[in-house]
């Protein structure tokens, strides 16, 4: 039944489509509830709202990152204000989402997790009004906190790392209710897997640092001047270079001059893991579940200009970590790929940094967490 329509009284993973992390992370944590015989149904709450949350949730944020990555940023900063604007965003979010207050309603799920704030912000305010009685899980996607996130009365917060939870215990979040267990991944994202095999069966070669660029799963971003940047390239690599949902982006990188390196052009893939596996370094941007998967992959970052807001935050811990480079100017990503490549022991350090901050048993370790109320009727009592 996992990803079909549940029985009332299973296990709810609530996402929203703006961006595709939150929906990532929700796919693998219904995974993880499959591997403990739970059933558990995914919910995208963009689709049981109006056609006016769609556009600003979905397309206008696309529409921002794509063209006007500055003005996000301000959004970003100006809705950063800890308990402030609750009310006016819960009636707001009310008018909008009444189809999916109805799904709750009808389905009443027993448990619920959420990677989204929207569909937190539903069920929290339907249990505070008695017409739902059930436990509320939020796993914040991103490395640090935004205030978008924080709400009275969830069970349990699930965090990146351990900065945030005291961030949050700070603002008054019940520490006990607070675990760090990283970003929800699929299980898939590992460095177990072989490499020069895993490249041998992705028609790369075996023998040559691979540089993965990622224009995630929407395709967006500057990827062909990124994919012209790493031909400038001095140390003998190879590029694997994935288009995400954007099949014009793939026939114009197609149609390139020949490269001085060799390059792979992949389109859509569900096999992001396997590219991963056959990597050394990811280039691209620094999202919450993209920079997960790589850390649990085992590579070291390129982060080129990073969205303001969330993307420059999560940059931050993973500069700080140790664990990625960041390029501001394309004109110099050659520069900084080389100078990364001709010091081996600082890209040792990068390695074993990655190694030291991955989690890629996160979805696993909520799920254990939160599964324990499935044993009894009413679950934990609400935090007030």
């Amino acid at each position: 039944m996992t990803g079909g329509e549940s029985k009332a009284g299973g296990v709810f993973v609530l996402s929203a489509a703006a961006g595709a992390g939150h929906v990532r992370s929700a796919e693998a944590l219904v995974a993880a509830f499959a591997a403990k015989r739970i059933a558990a149904k995914h919910v995208e709450v963009l689709k049981y709202s109006s056609y006016f949350f769609k556009k600003v949730f979905s397309d206008l944020y696309f529409e921002l990152v794509n063209r006007q990555p500055a003005i996000l940023g301000l959004v970003y900063d100006a809705m950063d204000h800890p308990w402030m604007y609750r009310k006016r965003r819960l009636a707001l979010d009310l008018l909008n989402t009444r189809p999916l207050a109805n799904l709750l309603k009808e389905e009443r799920p027993r448990l619920a997790v959420c990677t989204h704030f929207l569909p937190a912000e539903i069920l929290l305010h339907l249990r505070r009004k008695k017409i739902l009685d059930i436990p509320v899980g939020v796993v914040i996607t991103d490395f640090d906190l935004h205030a978008m996130w924080l709400y009275r009365g969830v069970d349990w917060y699930f965090v990146a790392c351990e900065e945030t939870k005291v961030h949050m215990a700070a603002l008054g979040v019940p520490p006990e209710t607070i675990h760090v267990t990283g970003i929800p991944i699929d299980p898939a994202f590992s460095p177990a897997r072989e490499k020069a095999e895993t490249r041998r069966a992705l028609g790369l070669e075996q023998d040559l640092t691979t540089v993965l660029v990622s224009a995630g799963g929407f395709g967006m971003g500057p990827v062909e001047s990124l994919a012209n940047a790493m031909q400038e390239v001095r140390h003998p690599i190879q590029v694997a270079v994935v288009c995400g949902k954007n099949p014009d982006l793939k026939r114009r990188l197609e149609d390139l001059p020949a490269p001085n390196h060799p390059v792979k052009i992949v389109g859509f893939t569900t096999e992001m893991e396997r590219w991963m596996a056959a990597s050394d370094l990811l280039v691209g941007k620094a999202g919450g579940l993209t920079s997960s998967e790589a850390l649990a992959s085992g590579l070291v970052m390129v982060i080129i200009n990073p969205i303001p807001g969330q993307e420059e935050r999560n940059s931050d811990h993973l500069l700080e970590e140790g664990v990625a480079v960041r390029c501001n100017n394309l004109p110099a990503l050659a520069y900084k790929i080389d100078s990364l490549l001709s010091d081996k022991e600082r890209f040792e350090r990068m390695r074993q940094a990655v190694h030291r901050l991955a989690r890629p048993n996160a979805a696993a370790d909520v799920v254990s967490l939160v599964s324990g109320t499935m044993t009894s009727p009413k679950g934990p009592s609400p935090t007030t």
